[in-house]
């Protein structure tokens, strides 16, 4: 071989061997930077988002959860929750509210969209937000806790313990955030609402955005301060947005947190555990039933019931099946009625603002049961009316056979059975029909038919 050839091969090699550490080399620089978007560069780090409408129930605070848990986890450099709720359970706000104020990334609440409502536990939400925002025509407030316990009209000590309790908690917070405590502690004690230009006059929140888009190019360089004192600087104009809507399990989970359709549930489970008893052995409704009332207690569970409520609910039905067995023609049932309703609306008489059975459901189930009722009042009554075709003396009045001569006794077929019988006034042969006019223990009093 030449050695002009050999050396140009040479040269090749070479090159190519150059080319490949080089690429191996910034393939290891690169690495760490595609393994974190974060350490990308600025406005590169993704901005996670979870969108939430409706009342604040206990699997909304594990959503919550997985969304802030997730964007820390991946490097995000915000997280924004877009809030629009009319409030909910205060145990489930403590929770969520803990969860936001020791983030390890900074959280935007923005009230929105537009005419969004942070009402009650939405209140508390966003003021511990790192950075709180409303859209145009959103209000935040209303935010007094509902008491617990009957009222005497005198003063209700655990109601006054617990809106003591709410206020000291938000003014915490909104010092915290370097928030106004003073109008804070007004939606509390006060029940205060104010307009969104109203909000950030008061130094409530910190910015008002049209949308998304307009909240993203508000929030760039502004800089927010997390619970262990570390610094961060939002950058968001230009960062990747991730979605984080709820999965298949929270979404099932949040619809059974729905009040009407937990009280829908508990009806059709005790509606068939009802229905079972009065007709053993279809099994289908007993189980159905059963699945129902399950998931009916669980879902009341969840939204912290009236336990009182419930107990006249069960009444009720113990009530209606109890018609079904007693001749008290219809006081029970037109008790298990006045127990049924009074259980429904103070089911969840102590409960948030948001939470609650609507009145048509409770008039609409409960004129359901009373057509029910009066039909089964109906049946029985006319059952105890009807005069009795059972036993010995159903035979009254039904033609038989003579299976032997009757002069005057023998044996008759009738209902499929032979009886002994007498004959009255004529004799009569084997093969004739006779009319059965009484019984005599077992022995039947027959004529000739005529």
């Amino acid at each position: 071989m030449p050695a002009r050839v050999l050396h140009t091969l040479v040269n090749r090699r070479r090159m190519a061997f150059s080319l490949l550490i080089t690429l191996f080399a910034i393939t290891l620089i690169l690495s760490p930077k595609l393994r974190n978007p974060a350490a990308a560069g600025p406005g590169t780090a993704p901005v996670c988002i979870a969108r939430y409408n409706g009342p604040v129930v206990p699997i909304t605070a594990r959503y919550f959860e997985r969304v802030i848990r997730s964007a820390e986890g991946g490097g995000a450099n915000a997280c924004i929750i877009e809030l629009n709720t009319p409030g909910g359970l205060y145990t489930t706000t403590q929770d969520l509210v803990t969860t936001i104020l020791n983030a390890r990334v900074p959280v935007v609440v923005f009230v929105g969209p537009a005419g969004g409502w942070a009402g009650s536990a939405g209140t508390f939400i966003t003021i511990s937000a790192h950075v709180a925002a409303m859209a145009p025509g959103s209000r935040v407030g209303a935010a007094h806790p509902v008491g617990i316990g009957p009222s005497d009209g005198q003063q209700n000590i655990p109601s006054e313990k617990i809106t003591e309790d709410a206020a000291a908690w938000i003014r915490s917070i909104a010092q915290m955030r370097g928030r106004n405590a003073r109008a804070a502690e007004l939606a509390v004690r006060e029940s205060r609402s104010y307009s969104d230009e109203e909000a950030l006059k008061l130094n409530l929140i910190d910015l008002r955005a049209r949308d998304m888009k307009d909240l993203l190019a508000k929030l760039d360089g502004r800089t927010v301060t997390l619970s262990g004192g570390a610094t961060v600087a939002l950058r968001t104009r230009n960062a990747p947005l991730q979605e984080v809507p709820m999965n298949y399990v929270e979404r099932l989970l949040l619809a059974l947190s729905n009040p009407d359709l937990a009280y829908i549930l508990m009806t059709i489970g005790m509606a068939g555990l009802m229905v079972e008893i009065y007709h053993p052995g279809l099994i289908f409704p007993g189980v159905a039933g059963g699945i129902s009332l399950l998931l009916g207690l669980y879902s009341l569970g969840t939204l912290d019931a009236y336990w009182g409520g419930i107990l006249l609910i069960i009444l009720a039905f113990g009530l209606f099946i109890a018609e079904a067995f007693v001749p008290s023609h219809g006081v029970l049932g037109a008790g298990g009625i006045v127990s049924f309703i009074i259980g429904s609306l103070i089911l969840f008489s102590n409960g948030p603002p948001g939470l609650g059975v609507s009145i048509s459901l409770i008039v609409t189930t409960a004129l359901i049961f009373a057509a029910l009722l009066a039909l089964l009042v109906t049946a029985v009554v006319r059952g105890q009316q009807r005069v009795v075709t059972t036993g010995s003396e159903g035979l009254l009045g039904l033609t038989a056979v003579a299976r032997t001569d009757l002069n005057p006794t023998g044996t008759v077929f009738v209902a499929g059975e032979i009886w002994n019988a007498s004959a009255e006034h004529n004799y009569v042969k084997a093969g004739e029909e006779v009319v059965i006019t009484g019984v005599e223990g077992l022995r039947l009093k027959v004529q000739k038919k005529m």
